[in-house]
């Protein structure tokens, strides 16, 4: 497991338990009361370090290297039932941006998000989970098809933004994405929201309009990243800490601004911990959401999406 450079107290405490059930393997000895109390300790120190986060210390475990991504929950939550779909019958697949049809219990949803991937090799085919124009192309391709068939939308976030490279602006990366959320707004089926990771700038709108938006409890969602906030306003990155305290990108200040409608829990620790767990805390959501929504009809569904989007940022003095 990898550790952030404020989890090493919990690091320590994990190579304690570690050597501790070792040594008891290893011989006759009986360790189980070391053991629950080494254990008892740690699970201390995660609560009170994960209690008391800095909004930059959450932008570092929504980047954490052991998180799961979009396929990590795709596979998990669908399981054999899941039918990847790839192009944008324009251009190109892109790898940055994944989507197909799969089932929960007897419900079928149309899947669409960012993939990271999980190594340097991975992360490159990837492209980081910055998606090109044709990335968000197929993303509205899938969410046409899932509309034409009534089938529900979910997405999922995690990107550090769209690819800022001169082909992805000559092949239109600004309009793609102004499309995809114009036409969601109108999509006439259920749209289920998950930001799993990061949620940065327009990249993450391209596939951010939604019926229902949850967020994970360290997770962020902003305008801009706290590097390149830090880096335009101070000329330096130094001030990332303090441009992401000055952003108000958490899933509470998100929640307490009503720009997001739920925040859920993570396991203790965080979702890189206990992804089974995760997995099944937002597979349990996502059917909650649609519960809610799977009634209304698609008039019903557009109006109240298009009156949530119009009603954030209003403010009275």
């Amino acid at each position: 497991m990898n550790y952030l450079d404020f989890e090493e107290p919990i690091k320590l405490l994990d190579i304690q338990l570690k050597e501790c059930l070792e040594l008891g393997e290893k011989s006759d000895i009986d360790v189980s009361e070391t053991s629950d109390k080494i254990r008892s300790k740690l699970n201390e120190t995660i609560k009170d370090i994960y209690n008391n986060l800095t909004p930059w210390q959450k932008v570092q475990i929504s980047r954490h290297p052991d998180r799961p991504y979009t396929l990590d929950y795709i596979n998990n939550i669908f399981g054999q039932t899941f039918l990847e779909l790839h192009g944008d019958r324009n251009f190109r697949d892109d790898k940055a941006m994944v989507g197909g049809l799969g089932k929960i219990d007897d419900q079928t949803f149309m899947f669409i998000g960012q993939q990271k991937g999980h190594n340097t090799k991975d992360r490159q085919y990837r492209n980081f989970g910055m998606a090109n124009p044709e990335g968000y192309r197929k993303a509205l391709r899938l969410m046409k098809m899932a509309e034409k068939f009534n089938i529900p939308v979910v997405t999922l976030i995690d990107t550090p933004g769209a690819y800022p490279g001169l082909e992805a602006e000559e092949r239109g990366q600004g309009e793609a994405i102004a499309k995809n959320i114009i036409e969601m707004t109108r999509l006439a089926v259920p749209i289920i929201t998950v930001i799993i990771g990061e949620g940065a700038s327009g990249g993450a709108l391209g596939i951010g309009v939604g019926d229902r938006v949850l967020m994970l409890e360290n997770t962020w969602y902003s305008v801009i990243s706290p590097e390149s906030c830090s880096s335009i306003l101070w000329r330096s990155w130094e001030y990332k800490e303090v441009a992401a305290s000055s952003l108000k990108l958490t899933a509470k200040d998100m929640k307490k601004m009503k720009l997001v409608d739920k925040v859920i829990k993570e396991p203790l620790g965080g979702a890189h911990r206990d992804k089974n767990k995760i997995f099944e805390i937002v597979k349990s959501n996502i059917l909650n959401s649609f519960e809610v929504l799977k009634n209304l009809s698609p008039k019903k569904l557009i109006e109240q999406r298009m009156e949530k989007y119009s009603n954030m940022g209003i403010y009275s003095t």
